[in-house]
């Protein structure tokens, strides 16, 4: 009987397996912790093929979260693009790289120019080709694959993209991806129906997805022990930031989502008794024995369409007109989330970090604003305005100037309390003023009721500065005459506030309603410089807006 070698009986370890997978030209993207396929056949030239599967394993050691092979895709496909122009243009179809040049990455532009000329592809098409091409081709020479012996060997150093090559990303409106509340009340009201005919932990998953606005990978990744309080005793989501690797992450939810969660969780505990629940996780997958592997992405995916699909009646906006169904998807909700904070006053710096954002612009696009409504909200305050006495200004809205827009937006004349028209602090954007900012004493001044919590802030300050003064033996006379606030001063803000609010009582039921959705809008786009004025107390609650409508 012929013996068996040792090494046949030795089960292949996952580096053999991943330098198996390698050599292929489709790679089976589990073996490296993503989702997916990665297909490199449409590169037809062997050195190019090879050199992009070089650059995509050390492209992967940096990729986190669940679009890692959604990105690795898009270069890939660029580089398939110059692969194509090769095979077209050249004789030698790309495949002899000395003879490779300048001429052929200009070919390959003047390929996309044209192809966007004959609107086969979109101008943002073209221009993330180019990027991505570029990007792939310069990583591939910076990691050394252009030497003696690695795939690029041989390749011209003028076979390259220069950066005037790239054109300009076209400017472009970001959709608003998030859903209008009505239409969220809507979802929330049909809940019961996805309780019933969906399996319960889908329907906890969207329930999460709904109320946390966290992605869909973080939600079903969640551990079965995923709720903690802090120091208040409220309740927070404990879950892990995959895409930016954050483990340990804790968001504020409310008692409602709360209960959700302990739920899940004791169905969990009694389906998986003999479990370790440091081991369980919190949504798993009907083919795992223990309750340790999380359900896949796309279950979630097909039973949120196969939910919105089965609604009994269809969504109606506000204005009576049907909601496009195929619009919702559950990153919709992510959308959703931060919209509903920011339209409940939370701050950005506040948001960013509800949703796990480094960069405050990443936070900014995930709600907006839109010109039009802002446009209407000045209009709107435009009749509502005071000057420092509290007198009101009459004047036409209509009347407002487009340039009278613009400062609104840019906050070049903005001042913590209103609006400022002093000529030298406007020319300054709103940083210089020659009176040291005495602005309820300044005829250049004027308010509207969206300034009125700065304004009570600001008497609040002012009350509090006074007794504190009042009470101090540390001071000098001069020194506290100097410290101590006007009482004028405190007349005038005190004043102020009552001709502001007593405005507003007067206004009709319907009115006063319109005027506080007029201030929510232009309060979230209003830009204020610091002009070294006494602080504003108090922060927007970061928990507003946790519960769904």
């Amino acid at each position: 009987m012929t013996a068996v070698p040792a090494r046949a009986l030795v089960t292949p370890t996952h580096e053999d397996q991943l330098e198996a997978e390698q050599a292929k030209d489709i790679w089976a993207m589990s073996l490296f912790g993503h989702s997916g396929r990665l297909d490199f056949t449409a590169i037809s030239q062997p050195w190019l093929r090879e050199g992009a599967k070089r650059w995509a394993i050390h492209d992967l050691i940096r990729r986190r979260g669940e679009g890692a092979t959604t990105v690795l895709r898009a270069h890939v496909a660029a580089l398939a693009g110059l692969s194509e122009s090769l095979r077209a243009h050249r004789s030698d179809r790309g495949l002899i790289i000395r003879d490779l040049g300048r001429p052929d990455i200009e070919l390959f532009l003047q390929r996309l120019t044209y192809l966007e000329h004959c609107e086969k592809i979109t101008a943002l098409s073209r221009s993330l080709s180019c990027r991505k091409a570029h990007h792939a081709l310069r990583q591939m020479r910076l990691l050394g694959l252009t030497r003696a012996g690695y795939p690029l060997s041989g390749l011209p150093d003028d076979f390259a993209f220069r950066r005037e090559d790239i054109p300009r990303r076209p400017d472009r409106q970001t959709p608003n991806r998030s859903l209008p509340p009505e239409i969220l009340a809507q979802l929330c009201d049909a809940l019961p129906l996805l309780r019933t005919r969906m399996p319960k932990g889908l329907a906890v998953a969207i329930e999460l997805l709904i109320d946390t606005g966290r992605r869909p990978g973080e939600i079903l990744n969640l551990p079965w022990d995923c709720i903690d309080r802090d120091h208040d005793e409220n309740y927070v989501l404990v879950y892990d930031d995959l895409k930016n690797n954050r483990p340990g992450r804790r968001l504020p939810i409310t008692q409602a989502t709360a209960q959700l969660v302990t739920t899940q969780q004791k169905a969990i505990r009694e389906q998986f008794p003999g479990s370790n629940p440091a081991s369980l996780v919190l949504l798993p997958s009907d083919e795992d024995p223990d309750g340790r592997r999380p359900m896949a992405r796309h279950r979630i995916g097909r039973a949120h369409r196969g939910w919105i699909a089965s609604l009994p009646s269809p969504l109606r906006r506000s204005d009576g007109s049907s909601y496009d169904l195929t619009t919702i998807t559950p990153y919709s909700y992510r959308h959703t989330y931060a919209q509903r904070h920011a339209d409940a006053g939370v701050a950005l710096d506040v948001l960013a970090e509800l949703m796990g954002h480094e960069l405050l612009s990443s936070t900014q696009a995930y709600y907006q604003v839109g010109e039009k409504r802002r446009r209407a909200a000045v209009d709107r305050l435009a009749d509502h305005r005071f000057d420092r006495h509290g007198n009101h200004l009459w004047r036409d809205a209509q009347a407002l100037l487009d340039d009278e827009h613009a400062r609104h937006t840019l906050g070049q004349v903005s001042v913590p309390y209103g609006n400022c028209h002093e000529p030298s602090n406007v020319q300054a954007g709103g940083g210089f003023c020659p009176f040291r900012f005495r602005c309820v004493g300044c005829d250049h001044f004027h308010t509207d009721p969206s300034h009125l919590p700065e304004l009570k802030a600001y008497l609040h300050d002012l009350l509090r500065d006074r007794e504190r003064v009042l009470a101090t033996t540390d001071l000098e006379n001069w020194a506290r005459t100097e410290a101590l606030p006007s009482e004028e001063e405190i007349r005038r803000v005190k004043e102020l506030v009552h001709r502001v609010q007593e405005h507003l009582e007067q206004l009709a039921p319907a009115e006063q309603a319109d005027i506080a959705a007029a201030i929510s809008a232009v309060r979230r786009t209003r830009q204020v410089t610091s002009l070294g004025m006494p602080a504003i107390r108090g922060k927007p609650d970061p928990s507003a807006g946790l519960e769904r409508p």
